[in-house]
């Protein structure tokens, strides 16, 4: 339990003031570059990418930070990358448009609503949506037609959205079917979740759990349970599902009863020996997921738990050993993050994602504290 919220709530405006210096020097320094992860500190590398996945979220930090300051500087530069990836709208090559448009296009419709931006919004979550398999139910990942990523479950809100808003009937249950597909295969009893599920792609069976990122296939990688704990949320949010504030509820508490007290996880909770003890972008999630959580719960009693929670989670990254405050030369805002450490991709490192939702559950949590400095409330609405 944080006992001195005032405080907490300054340290958080001490690590949004700095996350705004980090971020000035990197669109001033690297104009048009959208990093993924720093190398030794550094977002200018020519590491490997895997798949391209994070482009709105540099463009979404710049969002957020225009809602807590103000400053047109920061509006202006969150409408130029925003429109340098408005081709992606397009893109049915990767299952990740919810995080490039709902971090950026989404951002900026609420803040000036106009036709063109709304209907960016409909068209990238209708390619999103016409990705799904009938056979199997689900929303294969960029890997094969055959590959359900966890992963996933936080693109399904720009599809809820392009389905409202076009009043598409088929694209709104091919979203539900999606979310009950991952419930019923990748969510398991306990509120953990598998990164990958296999299925045959002639007759839609399940086959396997699988993993690229986790210790192994029945194991569970922390990022993709933060993840679950979030997508579900959102897809509650839009549908009024219980079942799905249920499996939000589960991973959630999964997280709680197996992540140490200071509330971040490793990259893999299974992993005996892990090689990394913190994974700092899914306790970003994480954070945030919890936020959101709480909004949504019946009761208070539930609510206070998940809030607690979440500033208990800030509480631990705000502190020099993960915010790169007090590191020289470092260019991001959150050390210890993990991209992929079974290629050795930004293991111990910033990461884009990492970043952004850091970002986004420090505006959350400040609103939560009534805090001035929030001008908007973090979380896009739906």
């Amino acid at each position: 339990m944080i006992q001195d919220k005032q405080a907490l709530a300054q340290r958080i405006h001490t690590a949004l003031e700095f996350a705004g210096q980090q971020l000035r020097s990197l669109v001033t320094a690297h104009p048009d570059f959208f990093p993924m992860y720093t190398l030794n500190g550094k977002w200018k590398h020519d590491g490997e990418a895997w798949t391209n996945w994070c482009e709105g979220f540099l463009g979404g930090q710049l969002w957020l930070l225009f809602a807590y300051t103000g400053d047109s500087w920061w509006r202006d530069k969150a409408k130029h990358y925003s429109r340098l990836i408005e081709h992606r709208k397009t893109d049915d090559s990767v299952h990740d448009l919810g995080f490039l448009f709902w971090s950026t296009w989404k951002r900026w419709h609420e803040v000036a609503p106009e036709d063109f931006i709304h209907d960016t919004l409909v068209e990238a979550g209708r390619t999103a949506g016409s990705r799904f398999r009938e056979k199997g139910q689900y929303l294969p990942s960029f890997v094969s037609a055959e590959s359900l990523f966890i992963d996933i479950m936080m693109n399904v809100g720009i599809i809820f959205y392009a389905a409202r808003e076009s009043d598409d009937q088929t694209l709104w249950q091919n979203g539900t079917r999606h979310c009950h597909t991952t419930r019923r295969y990748l969510v398991r009893g306990d509120g953990s979740s598998a990164h990958e599920g296999i299925f045959d792609v002639e007759s839609g069976e399940f086959l396997r759990w699988s993993t690229h990122q986790g210790w192994r296939g029945d194991s569970s990688w922390a990022r993709g349970l933060t993840w679950a704990l979030y997508g579900f949320g959102t897809a509650y949010r839009f549908t009024s599902d219980q079942r799905f504030l249920e499996t939000a509820e589960a991973c959630a508490a999964y997280y709680m009863e197996n992540t140490a007290e200071h509330g971040v996880p490793p990259n893999d909770w299974s992993e005996p020996e892990p090689g990394q003890d913190y994974e700092s972008s899914a306790a970003a999630i994480a954070a945030s997921a919890f936020l959101q959580l709480a909004e949504l719960m019946p009761d208070s009693a539930r609510a206070g738990m998940y809030q607690s929670y979440a500033f208990r989670i800030l509480d631990t990254l705000l502190q020099p050993g993960f915010l790169a405050i007090e590191t020289p030369a470092w260019e991001g805002i959150l050390k210890r993050g993990m991209y992929h450490e079974r290629k050795g991709l930004g293991v111990n490192e910033s990461v884009m994602w990492g970043e952004y939702f850091f970002l986004e559950a420090l505006l959350d949590a400040l609103r939560k504290l009534d805090e001035r400095g929030a001008r908007a409330s973090a979380r896009p609405s739906c």
